[in-house]
C-alpha cells in the first residue's frame, strides 16, 4: 500500500541524473516487463509463475538452490499463490543479526474496459512507465531484485545476513506476511525489516515538497458489521421498526462521529516536521495540536485536509450495503459492512464496543476479522540516516519526516511479532490529486524506476556493508 507520491516536474530539475546507458536500469526494465505482464491477480493463480520467474534471476546470478524458497501457500480457498523466500548469507561470521527486505507481487484487480491503455502490458509513454503494479508494488519487487543483483555481481560482499520475502497476497488476505511473521520465522527472524511498499516522496498540491516520508507505523485494519433484524412484512403495511432505517440511522451517526484525537511518537515527529513548513489555518492547528493534544478543534483542522486525513485518529466509514428480500416485502434484515483504520496499539475489540454505542441497541455491531492491534516500530537512528543520506543524494537537502500509513501492508504482523519495519522506498511520482495506485492507468515516472535501485543500492551498502 503506496501513500506518498511526488511532483514529477517539481523534482525534474534537482534529482541526480543517472549516469546514460547504466546496465542495471536496463535489467530492472526488462524485469519490470516481466513483473508487470504477469498479472498476479486474486483468483487467476499467476503469482507462483512471478515467483519462479524472480527465482530463476537469483539463482542465474550466483545465488545457491538452498537459499532460494518459494513457499507455495493458499491465501483463500480460490486463489492458490506462492511467496519468495531469498537468503544471501554473510560473507563470514555476521556481525549483526539480518535485515529482512519486503514487497509484494500482488496487485489489485483491473479491467481493460476500465482503462485507457492495456493495464498488464507495460507501456512507456509520456516519461511513465502505465501498467497496473508499477507502483503499487511491482516497483519495489524489481527495485530491491535489481539491487541485490548488482551488488552481488559488484562483488559486495554483506557482513550480515540479508533475507528477502515478496508475498503474494498483500492486497487481499495478507496471509503470507503472517506466516513469515510466524511459521516461517526461523528462515525470516531479523534484527528489523526494510519495506520497500512504505515511505516515498510527497509533494503538496500546489507542488511545495513535502519531502520523503520514513514510514515507522500504521493503522489497523479492521472490519466490523452492522445488522439490523426484525419480523418484516408486506410492504403495503410499513412499520416503523424499518430495519433498513434503523440501520440508515446508524450509518448516519456513525458519518457524524468523530473518535477522540491522540498523538503517537510517529505522528508527533512527523508533525513536528510538516508544521516548519505548513503556513496558513493548516499550520497553526498542527502547531496548536501539539501544543496541546487534547485540542481537538486543531485535530479537526487538520483532519479536514485532504492530505492529512486519518492521522489524528481512528476512522471508521461504511464501505457495504445488502438488505432486504423481495421488492414487496419489508425487510427482515439489514447489514453494512464498516471498514475501521485504527491507530497503532488501539484494540479493535474496543473499537467494535464504540461503535456499538454509536450504533445503538437496534442494530448488533460484530468484529469480521480478528485483527489484532498494530504497534510502532521505534525511530531507529542508523536506518533514518541511511534512508535520509540516500534521499538526499537523489534530492539534496528535501526533508525526511516519520510517517504513520492510514493504509495496511505487510508490516503489521512483523510489528505484531517483535520485528520492527520501516517503510524505507525511495521512489517517486506525481502530486497526491492525480495518485493512481489501485485506480485507472496506474503509472510511475521512468526515471523513477532507476532511481529506486540506486536507492536500495546505497541504502543496503550501507546497513549491510
Amino acid at each position: 500500500m503506496r501513500t506518498v507520491i511526488l511532483a514529477t516536474a517539481l523534482l525534474a530539475g534537482s534529482a541526480v541524473a543517472a549516469p546514460a546507458g547504466n546496465p542495471w536500469h536496463a535489467k530492472a526494465r526488462e524485469l519490470f516487463k516481466q513483473a508487470i505482464e504477469t498479472p498476479t491477480v486474486a483468483g487467476r493463480g499467476k503469482v507462483p509463475e512471478l515467483a519462479h520467474y524472480l527465482a530463476g534471476q537469483y539463482k542465474a546470478a550466483g545465488w545457491a538452490d538452498s537459499d532460494i524458497h518459494v513457499m507455495p501457500y493458499d491465501a483463500t480457498p480460490e486463489n492458490h499463490t506462492a511467496a519468495l523466500v531469498v537468503r544471501w548469507p554473510a560473507a563470514g561470521k555476521a556481525t549483526a543479526k539480518p535485515i529482512l527486505l519486503m514487497a509484494h507481487m500482488d496487485v489489485v484487480e483491473a479491467k481493460a474496459e476500465d482503462w485507457s491503455v492495456d493495464p498488464f502490458t507495460l507501456l512507456e509513454k509520456d516519461g511513465y512507465f502505465y501498467g497496473r503494479g508499477t507502483s503499487d508494488d511491482k516497483m519495489g519487487v524489481v527495485a530491491v531484485t535489481t539491487a541485490l543483483l548488482e551488488l552481488k555481481a559488484k562483488g559486495f560482499k554483506p557482513k550480515r545476513d540479508i533475507l528477502v520475502l515478496f508475498t503474494g497476497d498483500e492486497e487481499t488476505t495478507g496471509k503470507g506476511a503472517l506466516l513469515g511473521a510466524t511459521e516461517w520465522k526461523a528462515m525470516l527472524d531479523a534484527e528489523y525489516g526494510l519495506n520497500a511498499d512504505g515511505g516515498g516522496g510527497g509533494f503538496a498540491p500546489d507542488k511545495r515538497p513535502l519531502g520523503f516520508t520514513f514510514q515507522t507505523a500504521e493503522k489497523t485494519y479492521a472490519d466490523y458489521a452492522f445488522t439490523t433484524h426484525n419480523a418484516g412484512g408486506h410492504s403495503s403495511k410499513p412499520r416503523p421498526d424499518n430495519a433498513i432505517y434503523q440501520l440508515s440511522d446508524a450509518l448516519n451517526r456513525l458519518a457524524g462521529y468523530r473518535f477522540e484525537p491522540a498523538l503517537n511518537p510517529t505522528t508527533r515527529a512527523y508533525f513536528g516536521e510538516r508544521q516548519k513548513s505548513e503556513p496558513g489555518a493548516l499550520g497553526d492547528a498542527m502547531r496548536a495540536w501539539l501544543k496541546d493534544p487534547a485540542n481537538g478543534a486543531a485535530a479537526d483542522t487538520i483532519e479536514a485536509d485532504v492530505g492529512e486525513v486519518g492521522l489524528t485518529r481512528t476512522r471508521c466509514v461504511a464501505t457495504m450495503l445488502t438488505g432486504g428480500h423481495a421488492p414487496n416485502a419489508l425487510p427482515q434484515m439489514a447489514k453494512a459492512t464498516v471498514n475501521c483504520r485504527i491507530l497503532p496499539g488501539v484494540s479493535p475489540d474496543a473499537i467494535r464496543d464504540e461503535l456499538q454505542k454509536i450504533a445503538g441497541d437496534k442494530v448488533e455491531v460484530t468484529r469480521l476479522d480478528d485483527a489484532v492491534a498494530s504497534l510502532d516500530s521505534p525511530l531507529r537512528p542508523d536506518v533514518l540516516k541511511a534512508y535520509t543520506d540516500s534521499v538526499h543524494a537523489m534530492f539534496p537537502k528535501v526533508p525526511v519526516i516519520p510517517e504513520m500509513s492510514t493504509g495496511a501492508s505487510d508490516a503489521r504482523p512483523f510489528r505484531v511479532n517483535g520485528i520492527p519495519v520501516y517503510g524505507v522506498d525511495g521512489s517517486w511520482g506525481i502530486v497526491p490529486d492525480d495518485m493512481r495506485a489501485h485506480g485507472r492507468d496506474e503509472r510511475l515516472p521512468v526515471k523513477a524506476l532507476g532511481d529506486d535501485v540506486d536507492h536500495w543500492v546505497r541504502m543496503l551498502s550501507k546497513l549491510a556493508g
